[in-house]
């Protein structure tokens, strides 16, 4: 009885173990369809219509190294790859995915392959590199600056009549005329152009426009130090120098992305565009001042594309890049585990060097 027993057990035992390593093929042979979109050059397609780039080859070499069989699908922005995978339409989706908390509450992530940060273009066109200038020259904070030194002319000019319309005929003759000539000679003393026919008399008259002399040539080198600074940097430089310029300036950015959650947070107004593509085609055209989207992408269109367009030097808001996977996928370690291999490989410095000119990220 003993024997049967055991060799019942044996029996259901050795036919277990089929089953559990047919399973395990059933995850390497079962077609896997993965989605990307375009975004250069981490996925493109070639003159034939294949994909490649350096998401794409980071894929087709994961799935060498793990035997998994599978085919491309293309979507048409991020946000139809989180919601078709949430959806269960794909199984996994790689491009230029950016982690994000939102997008971890709906699908899963594998460990990031690529660190970057969003980058900011803007025009070089001759033409549109003289726009931060002239939009400064109309800014709200020039013309303060301008009213503040007529002001303190007006000023003097009142004081000096005070004290000179009543011993001064160069200052009388009603209040009128006599106001206009206080106030162009305040005016011209400021210009450092004081007409000898007609000067203060008075000692408060005097004191007055020795103040106002020494007052004005010190707000006039304050002036044009600040405004010739101002130009000349945003003449050279470019409109954007840092993220707070961002403020003042009209940003692009594409929809449905990282970058917008960014200015968002960051209170920063901004117009949506479809896609990096008509985000440089609204640049050209002087609809924006500026165009935020990830770095490594801005600068691969800007050099393979021959844009009137450069990279500013700001960039922000860090940014990693990963595999996405349906939740809860049985992949995820298996891909995770081959994944930190191939960064470690001489291979993963090969096609960053081939993409980007770089050997790391």
């Amino acid at each position: 009885m003993a024997a049967a027993l055991a060799f019942v057990l044996l029996a259901a035992a050795s036919g277990s173990m089929p089953r559990a390593a047919n399973a395990q093929g059933a995850t390497n042979t079962h077609e896997l369809v993965i989605a990307t979109k375009e975004a250069p050059p981490f996925a493109m397609k070639d003159k034939d219509g294949n994909w490649e780039g350096i998401s794409i080859d980071l894929w087709r070499h994961l799935a060498s190294q793990l035997k998994l069989q599978y085919r491309f699908v293309e979507a048409q922005s991020v946000g139809a790859l989180i919601d078709g995978l949430h959806a269960g339409n794909y199984d996994a989706a790689i491009a230029a995915i950016t982690v994000t908390p939102a997008r971890e509450q709906a699908i899963d992530f594998t460990t990031p392959y690529f660190h970057t940060g969003t980058g900011v273009a803007v025009q070089t066109d001759r033409m549109a590199s003289w726009m931060p200038v002239v939009r400064s020259v109309a800014s709200y904070s020039f013309v303060q600056a301008i009213a503040g030194l007529l002001g303190l002319a007006l000023l003097a000019g009142v004081l000096i009549w005070l004290f000179e319309r009543r011993n001064n005929e160069g200052f009388g003759g009603g209040v009128v005329r006599g106001l206009s000539s206080g106030v162009f000679w305040s005016a011209n003393a400021m210009t450092q152009r004081v007409d000898a026919s007609i000067i203060p008399i008075t000692l408060a008259g005097r004191v007055v426009a020795i103040i106002w002399m020494v007052v004005s040539v010190i707000a006039i080198a304050v002036f044009t130090a600040g405004i010739t600074s101002t130009l000349t940097t945003k003449r050279l430089h470019g409109i954007v120098n840092s993220v707070g310029d961002l403020s003042s300036v009209r940003v692009g950015i594409v929809q449905g992305t990282a970058t917008q959650d960014a200015l968002t947070r960051m209170r920063i107004k901004y117009t949506t565009v479809p896609s990096p593509k008509k985000g440089f085609e609204a640049l050209r055209k002087g609809r924006i001042d500026a165009f935020a989207y990830d770095q490594p992408i801005l600068a691969w269109m800007i050099r393979e594309g021959g844009l009137s367009a450069e990279l500013s030097g700001v960039r922000f808001e860090p940014q990693d890049y990963a595999i996405a996977l349906r939740g809860g996928s049985p992949l995820r370690k298996q891909i995770n585990i081959a994944l930190l291999e191939a960064e470690q490989s001489d291979w993963w410095r090969d096609v960053l060097f081939r993409y980007l000119g770089q050997t790391t990220n």
